[in-house]
């Protein structure tokens, strides 16, 4: 325990005091934020003044903004909320929605990953024998594969062994002793780095390999500067030899940066050893500290071909700032493992108007025949994907969803209840984590089928932020997946139309309210 509790801390913790956090960086950001929304609505007062001029532009905007909507193509409950908005508020609602439609702050990373990930697109080539494989054919993920590969470069492998951890602590041993044996790089991609037992013990081996010659590199998301990291990390970890960058780092600036945020959990190593899953690098992850009961979280390491897809990835995000972008690690060939099925590692980008995550799940649902058993934190859905869902136990499919017991967001938990009774009224089995709190992001279905990855069910995963899975069909680690699903649902409460009904007055309210602004949230 004193070990623990003393973890050799390679990087200086600064002290925070409070003449330090009012002068923070987040504080000061905040502050610049607030005195632009206030200068906005002042414009907008000094405007309502004159009332009848104003009640004619209302008007005027309110019908111009209906029909911008009703002819523009978006989602229909996003198209709602902001009907609601606009309806309510049409001055101040149709800034709004200008704002966050053009986008303005965000063009220049919208630029530089579409370059990217165009330069990028065609560097790994589909092995037209495991697409024309008759297993493959008959169960659609040849099809599933075609698609994949028309949007974006994430080609099918075969002769790759898929391990399954079903949580945080076991990925945690396995990443230690895989990172031992780096001989030429590592590459991490982690949507939240926190300072701790489990990054300190990470950080130390990190340290060990860049000062015996290996290419380390860290990239994290930007938010993390607002939450868990100084904005001088870069410099900190460059100290030992690290290469480090966050990914759009926020700003002080009225804008949607809460949108477009990476949050892909990809660690490569030699370009033979990938994972993927649900855990980010924080103690909590890890069940070192508790922040809402257990934490249930899952993860895969890949070994074999299917980790160039990883290392593509990686590259495609950090290449972004790097003027002389390099593609070799991409080439380094994989060394190919003896394994049963096909891998398909994938990713999502909110910027090319593909819902790359949601179709992958909607295959699962559709061409299910016996089972989709999921797993998801969050459960904020579209209508289309809540039409699969409910389609797919029409067909007698049994289809269950394991959500969180205690929820980490009030807001978003109360928001998932209002979709309960119209999912159990068709057949959807919906269970709750009692531990505590269900991380995972998981779908297996028919002994043959799984995802493992990062995309929640929810309007963040699915629409606004960077994502990244692993497609597994007849891998024998789904046995491992379906084993832990079933292990996981006897520590799970059954939600039934009595909980609901009992459910408490204030979450009902919260849920109503929140349920207009679904697709912003």
């Amino acid at each position: 325990m004193d070990e623990e509790k003393d973890i050799i801390r390679l990087l200086p913790e600064k002290k925070k005091s409070i003449t330090s956090i009012l002068f923070s960086r987040f504080a000061i950001m905040a502050l610049v934020i607030l005195l632009q929304i206030i200068l906005i609505f002042v414009v907008v007062g000094i405007f309502e003044e004159n009332t009848r001029y104003m009640t004619i532009i209302n008007v005027c905007f309110s019908l111009a903004l209906v029909l911008y909507l009703f002819n523009k193509e978006m989602d229909s409950s996003a198209k709602l909320t902001w009907l609601v908005i606009v309806l309510l508020f049409p001055i101040p609602g149709a800034v709004f929605m200008w704002f966050t439609q053009t986008d303005v702050a965000n063009r220049d990373i919208k630029l530089k990953v579409a370059k990217a990930i165009k330069e990028s697109k065609r560097r790994l080539a589909q092995d037209p024998e495991i697409i024309n494989a008759p297993d493959m054919i008959s169960s659609g993920t040849s099809s599933l594969c075609q698609y994949l590969n028309k949007r974006g470069c994430f080609p099918c492998y075969g002769n790759t062994d898929v391990t399954f951890f079903p949580l945080g602590e076991y990925k945690f041993e396995a990443m230690i002793e895989e990172l031992s044996k780096a001989k030429s790089f590592i590459f991490m991609e982690y949507f939240i780095i926190d300072e701790g037992y489990m990054w300190g013990r990470i950080l130390s081996v990190l340290a060990e390999k860049a000062a015996q010659g290996v290419d380390v590199r860290v990239m994290y998301d930007g938010m993390c500067e607002m939450s868990s990291l100084s904005a001088d990390y870069p410099k900190r970890l460059e100290k030992l030899g690290i290469k480090s960058k966050p990914f759009s780092p926020i700003t002080p600036m009225l804008s949607t940066y809460y949108n477009y945020r990476d949050h892909r959990k990809i660690l490569v190593i030699d370009g033979q050893v990938a994972f993927n899953g649900g855990v980010n690098l924080a103690d909590e992850y890890i069940n070192k500290i508790e922040r809402f009961g257990h934490w249930k979280d899952t993860a895969v390491m890949l070994k074999g071909e299917a980790v160039q897809s990883f290392t593509l990835m990686f590259l495609q995000m950090w290449n972004i700032s790097n003027p002389r972008a390099s593609w070799r690690e991409v080439y380094i060939p994989s060394k190919p493992e003896k394994a049963q099925g096909y891998v398909m590692p994938y990713s999502d980008s909110p910027l090319n108007g593909e819902k790359i995550g949601e179709c992958v799940y909607m295959d699962i649902l559709n061409r299910a025949k016996s089972y989709v058993h999921i797993m998801t934190p969050y459960l904020i859905l579209d209508d289309e994907l809540e039409g699969a869902l409910k389609f797919a136990a029409g067909r007698g499919v049994d289809v269950r969803i394991i959500l969180p017991g205690i929820p980490d967001k009030k807001l978003a938990y109360s928001l998932a209840k209002k979709h309960y009774s119209s999912l159990i009224k068709d057949g959807v089995k919906i269970y709750e984590y009692t531990p505590g709190f269900c991380h995972a992001k998981i779908f297996v279905s028919d002994d043959e089928k799984a995802v493992v990855g990062t995309i929640n069910l929810d309007y963040r995963s699915l629409y606004h932020h960077f994502e990244c899975a692993t497609y597994m069909y007849n891998t024998s680690c789904i046995a491992d997946i379906e084993r832990d699903y079933q292990a996981t649902l006897e520590k799970c409460r059954q939600v039934t139309k009595e909980t609901i009904k009992n459910e408490k007055l204030s979450m009902k309210i919260l849920g109503s309210i929140a349920k207009i602004f679904a697709p912003l949230m």
